[in-house]
């Protein structure tokens, strides 16, 4: 059985400070995971406090069973639909929504999950395994030029193009269904990589983002957190890679302006309604001790905002 101290969330001090958690309020942790955050959480909550957990994994669901706790509620459903989840179950506002964007340890060291190409499995990456296809599906139909596209945007991939053509002559001889087969016919075609950086790193996480549609669940999310939010209330994301800051970063920049009117228009900028968000200090990234003790946290940053 996977266990809540199988993984170490990054950044769990921070972000709970962050929050500023208030005893009787109501939060979400869209990113349950194995319930590091939401555990640190409900130990700040009163009798009279609120936590609505979500996940798409249905593992990390099954974890969220062992929160035996009334003021706990776990959900199966992707952060994309964050309001539909609020609105399901009465909570119209909340004083905190924490999204915390990295996969857990259990999903990258699990085998099965096909996350990881260190150890062998099938090709799958899934979030939510019970429903979607899998990365071998998707490459067993998609066109070379999707494939080159998708590694190239989601990866940031200089060979994109030639990974691309690799895997389509790779599976035309035989079909590419496990882990370790696609990180092999990637490291044919790229050249050369960072130091310490597998040939194959930016491939994988780029498949991952795009079977799981991460980035565009992102972005449906971040202004349904807004909406929920009371006055006060706290946003608090941690990413992992710059695509998906990028998108964090400019959703809260764009929320802490006020709108701005043509020239000319005869509306004085001070009876404009204010900005809904405002920003809470610089990005916060992990301690050299912190990354020392967790490697994978050595890429997280975390952003902050409050409700106005």
């Amino acid at each position: 059985m996977i266990t809540a101290l199988q993984h170490t969330p990054v950044l769990l001090d921070e972000a709970i400070a962050a929050l500023n958690v208030r005893a009787n309020g109501t939060y979400v942790d869209c990113t349950f995971g194995r319930g590091g955050h939401s555990r640190a959480l409900l130990r700040r909550l009163d009798a009279t406090g609120r936590l609505i957990a979500l996940d798409r994994d249905p593992a990390a669901v099954r974890a969220g069973k062992d929160i035996v706790d009334e003021r706990f509620t776990i959900v199966h459903a992707a952060f994309g639909l964050l309001g539909e989840v609020l609105r399901a179950r009465g909570a119209l506002r909340v004083d905190g929504v924490l999204l915390d964007l990295g996969m857990s340890s259990a999903q990258i060291e699990q085998p099965e999950r096909g996350f990881s190409f260190r150890r062998d499995g099938p090709l799958d990456m899934r979030m939510d395994t019970s429903e979607g296809e899998t990365v071998a599906e998707w490459l067993a139909r998609a066109a070379e030029r999707e494939i080159g596209e998708v590694i190239g945007r989601h990866g940031e991939e200089r060979f994109a193009k030639q990974i691309a053509a690799a895997i389509v002559a790779a599976r035309a001889r035989r079909a590419i269904t496990s882990t370790q087969q696609l990180a092999a016919i990637v490291a044919t075609a790229v050249r050369t990589r960072e130091a310490g950086q597998d040939p194959a790193t930016r491939t994988f996480q780029a498949l991952r983002i795009h079977i799981n549609q991460e980035l565009a669940q992102l972005s449906l999310a971040l202004p349904q957190a807004l909406a929920a939010l009371s006055p006060g209330g706290r946003l608090v994301v941690i990413s992992f890679h710059s695509l998906e800051d990028r998108i964090v970063k400019q959703f809260m920049r764009e929320n802490a302006q006020r709108d701005r009117m043509p020239r000319g228009v005869p509306v004085r900028q001070r009876d404009l309604p204010p900005a809904p968000l405002g920003i809470m200090g610089k990005p916060v990234r992990p301690s050299p001790a912190e990354t020392a003790a967790n490697p994978r946290a050595r890429s997280a940053v975390m952003r902050v905002a409050q409700r106005l």
